[in-house]
This record gives structure tokens, C-alpha cells and sequence, in this order.
């Protein structure tokens, strides 16, 4: 199972999302995230995938882990997925190879153009809360062209 980060940085009432410009996920919306690498912690795999594609530094010590979304695909699994949220960061995003950056007010949050699940856990994480979910997808690769079926949720979890 590949293993990774999303991270939801918010302001003011606003979140900003990217909109992937290649790779899974290409042409939706999401946080910033990806892969981790080999020997980097869960939390520096945040700040390094936020770094990467939006041009900003997120706050270490506020970054806070909120989510662990598990996806599989046809049974088999496929991304174990570690969620932070921060409302800490310096800088400005800008747009890079991988990812237009975005700030959408919390209550405007395109859902129509991002994964099938987002719109049942990202309210919650936006909110405040914390959750792990698991996530089915049925019709063989890629998993963002599968078809999502049965989700499972879990809120306000203790995620240290």
C-alpha cells in the first residue's frame, strides 16, 4: 500500500486546494500531497509535498494531524492516506508543474470536481474534526477512473 499525506491549509474561512496538473487525480481538486519518500517522517512528507506544489512553508509545530484515509481498489489495498490541516504557514501559493493552487471560501468547496469520498470526510476535517475512513473503488486501475462503492468512518479519533 503507498503511503502519504494531504494537507488543507486554511484562513479566514477559506481552504486552498489544487488543481492537479498531472498524475492521479489530474484536473481535480485536492490538498496538497503525495508519496511519502523513503526515510522522511509522515509530517515532513506534509511540509515537503506543500513546499513542492504550492511554493509555501507550512509551520511544523502547527501542523496537526487530523485523518487516516485508507483506499482500496478491487479488494486490493492501494493508498494509506495521513491528512494534516494548518492554518500556519509563510508565503504565497503560487502556481507549479504539479498543481494550480486555489483559495475557495469553506462553504464554496467545488466537491463536483474532486474524489467521489472528499465530500464525505473534508466537511468534518474542515470543521474541526478528525477521522479515519476506509474507501472502496471497484473497476480496476486507474483509482481515479474506478468507481467509489462503500466508505466507512470514523470521527473525532485520537490520531497521535
Amino acid at each position: 500500500m503507498t503511503e502519504g499525506t494531504l494537507c488543507f491549509v486554511v484562513r479566514d474561512g477559506e481552504v486552498l486546494l489544487i488543481e492537479k496538473q498531472r498524475g492521479l487525480g489530474a484536473g481535480w481538486y485536492n490538498g496538497p500531497g503525495g508519496k511519502r519518500e523513503p526515510g522522511e517522517s509522515l509530517r515532513e512528507c506534509a511540509i515537503r509535498e506543500v513546499r513542492e506544489e504550492v511554493d509555501i512553508d507550512v509551520d511544523s509545530p502547527a501542523l496537526e494531524r487530523v485523518g487516516r484515509l485508507q483506499f482500496y481498489l478491487d479488494g486490493d489495498p492501494q493508498i494509506d492516506c495521513h491528512v494534516y490541516r494548518t492554518d500556519r504557514f509563510e508565503g504565497e501559493p503560487g502556481p507549479t508543474e504539479e498543481a494550480r493552487p486555489a483559495w475557495f471560501a469553506i462553504d464554496e468547496v467545488p466537491y463536483d470536481r474532486m474524489w467521489d469520498d472528499d465530500h464525505l470526510w473534508l466537511p468534518g476535517v474542515l470543521d474541526g474534526k478528525s477521522v479515519r475512513g476506509t474507501f472502496h473503488f471497484e473497476g480496476g486501475a486507474p483509482l481515479d477512473e474506478a468507481e467509489f462503492v462503500d466508505h466507512d468512518l470514523t470521527w473525532d479519533v485520537d490520531m497521535s
